[in-house]
Parts: structure tokens; C-alpha cells; sequence
């Protein structure tokens, strides 16, 4: 078999050095024989001009604000959606076990990704059928479109955020007491909400350090009462708390926990 697939591969590095070397000499005549028919070469321009006309300077403006957006697109996941908790929750989960680098960032990255478009899916539906379909119909104006499309992301932000927190970035910004939610300004409520979403991670945390702090605790006096004060306690711990969160099928504990908390 092995000898086979060889074969295979010296023929096609035979094929394939052939069609170099025939190829070779028609390439060799077209650059040194300019009248002859080449293939062309794309080339990039990029020139600053003046503006012909207002159409052109609001163009101009439109392209420079939808390049910001991109550009602040992922400070918006992190900001406005449930990424940050997740992601929190997750880091305190690792550090808790006592491991470094397992499960790595990438991956503990790409699953609170994953979270958070399952737990966001409920408002991000309400955008699309609000907002992005009747604007694509032309039965709405682009700010109905933009106030549909906060509305949502408002409500859920709201609800998730601590009244304390608020109050206090209520007061920090000097506007005045607001009667209802509407009147609580959006660039106020983004801080709020972020730092409620902080402190609800650190509380969790707290909550999944507990057990794996016990383990730690008697192994470390396990290991004084057998005289062995020199040995580190976190490498005879280590094995014991991974067997008990595999046993506690501590990941499904941790994700339903997550996911709930937003509910």
C-alpha cells in the first residue's frame, strides 16, 4: 500500500516538474519579447482628490463612518452582548481546576463566541424582522431602522443591568434623574451594563472557586500531617479536582448556569 502511494507521488512530482519545465521557455520569451500577448497584471490605485459636490463629501463621510463600525465591531460583541460574562465565567473555571493553559484561550474564546449567538439569538430574530426586513423592503426610514434595531439591544441590556450600577453612571454623567428607561442614555447604560455584567461573572466565580478551594485545603493538610510540608499541594490536588468535575460533568453545570442567567 505504502508502496503504491509512493509511486503515485513520484509520478505527479514528475508530471508536475514537466509542465515547469515546458511552460519555462514560453514564459522566458514573453519577457523578453515585449510585442508578444501577456497576461495582464492588476494594478491598485489609490489618489485623494477634491470633492465635486456635497453628494461627494457625504459619500465620503459614509465610507470613513461604515469603515469605524468594522473597525469597532468587536469592542461591540464584547459590549452589548452576553460575550463578556461567558467569557469571565469560563477563565474562572480554568483557574479554579489550576490549570494554565487548558483549555486553551482560543477555544474557551470561540465557545463563549458560540454562547453568545445562542443566548443573543432571541434579540438579534427580533432585529431582523423589526428593523433589517422592512428597511430592505423600503417600508421604513433609516432612523426607524436604527431606533427597531437599539430597541432591542436596550431591553436586554436594561434587564441585565444592576440598578446600582446604573444609578451610578447616572450620577457620574450628570444627567439628570431619569422618570422611566427611556430616558436612560445609551452611552450611559453601556458602562452600566458592562460592570453589572462584571460583578455577575466575579459572583459566579466565587460560586465555582468554593469546592476546588476545599480540595485544596485538605490536601494541603493531608500533606503537613504526613510531614511532606516541601511537596506542593496544587500537584496532588490537580488530578483530584479534574476527577471531580468530570465526575460533576462540571461543563454542562457551568453552561447551563450561563446560559439561564440571562433568562
Amino acid at each position: 500500500m505504502a508502496t503504491g502511494k509512493l509511486r503515485i507521488f513520484r509520478a505527479s512530482a514528475a508530471i508536475v516538474a514537466l509542465l515547469a519545465l515546458a511552460a519555462f521557455p514560453a514564459v522566458l520569451t514573453a519577457a523578453t519579447e515585449p510585442n508578444l500577448p501577456t497576461l495582464p497584471i492588476p494594478a491598485l490605485n489609490l489618489a485623494i482628490g477634491s470633492a465635486e459636490g456635497p453628494q461627494d463629501v457625504v459619500l465620503t463621510l459614509q465610507i470613513v463612518a461604515l469603515i469605524t463600525v468594522i473597525s469597532m465591531a468587536p469592542a461591540i460583541l464584547l459590549m452589548l452582548t452576553s460575550f463578556t460574562r461567558i467569557l469571565v465565567v469560563m477563565g474562572f473555571v480554568r483557574s479554579a481546576i489550576g490549570l494554565q493553559q487548558t483549555p486553551p484561550n482560543q477555544v474557551l474564546a470561540s465557545l463563549a463566541l458560540f454562547l453568545t449567538f445562542f443566548t443573543m439569538g432571541p434579540v438579534w430574530t427580533e432585529i431582523y424582522d423589526r428593523a433589517l426586513v422592512p428597511y430592505i423592503r423600503e417600508e421604513m426610514t433609516a432612523e426607524e431602522a436604527w431606533g427597531e434595531t437599539v430597541r432591542p439591544v436596550r431591553q436586554f441590556m436594561l434587564k441585565q443591568t444592576r440598578e446600582r450600577e446604573l444609578s451610578m453612571m447616572v450620577r457620574l454623567s450628570g444627567d439628570p434623574q431619569p422618570n422611566n428607561q427611556d430616558d436612560v442614555r445609551t452611552m450611559v447604560l453601556i458602562p452600566a451594563y458592562v460592570l453589572s455584567e462584571l460583578k455577575t461573572s466575579f459572583q459566579m466565580g466565587v460560586v465555582i472557586y468554593i469546592p476546588f478551594i476545599v480540595i485544596d485545603m485538605i490536601v494541603a493538610c493531608i500533606l503537613m500531617s504526613m510531614g511532606m510540608m516541601m511537596l506542593p499541594p496544587s500537584m496532588i490536588s490537580l488530578p483530584f479536582k479534574i476527577l471531580l468535575f468530570v465526575m460533576a460533568d462540571g461543563w454542562s453545570l457551568v453552561i447551563a448556569s450561563l446560559v439561564t442567567s440571562f433568562n
